[in-house]
């Protein structure tokens, strides 16, 4: 009886600090997934070509991603009882500050200032959640993770309309002010509810499914693996091609002349897509995860990304149309999304939980490298005159991580776990 009591409460708390963590991350949706809604308003006010705007998604997306390794690292060093929590709640004040000062922005270097508040802040919450999630379900890791991306994935699409609507009717710089104060408001007051697990807190759980290491990797012996450089370039490829589509798909719509089609119920092809989209992108992450958790992880690897190709190549040769640019932008982030919950349990599984907040962070920052070629896309789009390029290119690169997901990483992580067996089997 003691065991059972003891067993429910550990399930108690860790659904709890998974809970959270996944409303942490919806707060945080809005300032990648959102940003596109601001873009034309921005333009419109102040005459700043569409490239130099996105410079600052491209600055967000950069410093969320890399300073993760950072703010990683200061919640293991802080401890398990407060490191989480202070962490987080220090992102909430940033985020809030980030879109406080993006509605004061007079020039674009005071909006490039707003996009690095935020990035810091975002990439706090975002690594932390992700760690959390980690080390609470080693049992269950590719859902508990995918869950908790879900809320970075799909949080957006709940504020789509009411972003949209308060742009309209109070302009874009209100809606940043008092979507930025309330997301981070609410960051900040459950932030004091998060902890780590403490050690042999989760001893007794169901065995995982999937490869496994059984030691813990430190970061200097993460960074010195071959197997973290496959998932790296890897990670950069996927990451790349979806960042163009979330970045650009408004400016996509318009260019095929369905962004303001009445679709259904009044609402536009671009509203029905974004809300569609991020459903599609938060709903990946924990199918896939869960799927990963059963079948292997480069397996899923293969499924989602040779889809993701398909989806790429629809959307560039089929999606004129208001419906099928719907369908396909649906498909391409219903197959992208789930990179969220795929590489951090492969990294986690790969090198051990003992330091996977700054591990899954280290790899994390391969988003920030991929930011810096969503610009690539429009300068295609210049030269070719579509978007059709694009996709042809997204598509091919999708497709290389397909083969080597299944054809480098999956034989080089069975070699590891060999040698990692013979030399426990050795002393």
């Amino acid at each position: 009886m003691a065991d059972q009591a003891a067993t429910s409460s550990i399930a108690r708390v860790r659904w709890t600090q998974l809970i959270v963590g996944v409303i942490c991350m919806v707060m945080i949706a809005n300032l990648q997934y959102g940003w596109t809604l601001f873009v034309r308003p921005i333009n419109a006010a102040h005459g700043w070509s569409i490239a130099s705007i996105q410079v600052a998604f491209s600055i967000f997306v950069a410093l969320e991603t890399w300073l993760t390794p950072v703010e990683g690292w200061i919640v293991d060093r802080i401890g398990a009882k407060n490191g989480p929590r202070l962490t987080v709640a220090f992102g909430g004040v940033f985020i809030a500050l980030g879109w406080i000062v993006n509605s004061k922005a007079e020039s674009l270097e005071m909006l490039y200032f707003g996009a690095v508040l935020a990035g810091i802040g975002g990439g706090a919450i975002y690594a932390t959640a992700v760690g959390q999630a980690v080390k609470w379900f080693p049992d269950r890791r590719g859902l508990a993770v995918g869950l908790t991306a879900a809320g970075f994935g799909a949080g957006a699409a709940i504020t789509v309309v009411p972003i949209r609507e308060m742009i309209a009717a109070s302009g874009y710089q209100s809606t940043f002010f008092w979507f930025g104060l309330v997301q981070g408001v609410i960051v900040f007051l459950l932030a004091w509810l998060l902890r780590a697990p403490e050690p042999q807190e989760l001893k007794g759980l169901a065995q995982p499914k999937v490869l496994q290491s059984a030691r813990s990797y430190t970061p200097a012996q993460v960074l010195a693996s071959p197997v973290f450089w496959v998932l790296y370039i890897m990670f950069v490829m996927v990451s790349a091609s979806g960042l163009m589509a979330t970045a650009q798909i408004a400016l996509i719509a318009k260019d095929y002349n369905v962004a303001n089609m009445v679709l259904i119920g009044g609402a536009t092809t671009l509203s029905v897509a974004l809300i569609v989209d991020n459903l599609c992108n938060g709903a990946a992450r924990p199918l896939f995860g869960w799927v990963s958790d059963n079948i292997g992880r480069e397996y899923t690897m293969a499924i989602a990304f040779g889809l993701g190709a398909a989806a790429y190549w629809l959307l560039g040769s089929a999606g004129v149309q208001p419906w099928a640019f719907v369908l396909f932008a649906a498909l391409i982030f219903l197959t992208w999304g789930e990179i969220f919950s795929l590489f951090p349990s492969t990294c986690t599984d790969s090198f051990g939980p003992k330091f996977a907040t700054v591990n899954l962070s280290l790899l994390y920052t391969a988003k920030g490298a991929s930011a810096f070629l969503v610009p690539v896309a429009n300068l295609i789009k210049a030269s070719t005159g579509s978007w059709r390029m694009v996709f042809v290119v997204t598509a091919c690169m999708n497709l290389v991580v397909v083969a080597l997901a299944l054809f480098v990483l999956k034989p080089m992580r069975s070699r590891v776990a060999v040698g990692e067996a013979n030399l426990a089997h050795a002393t």
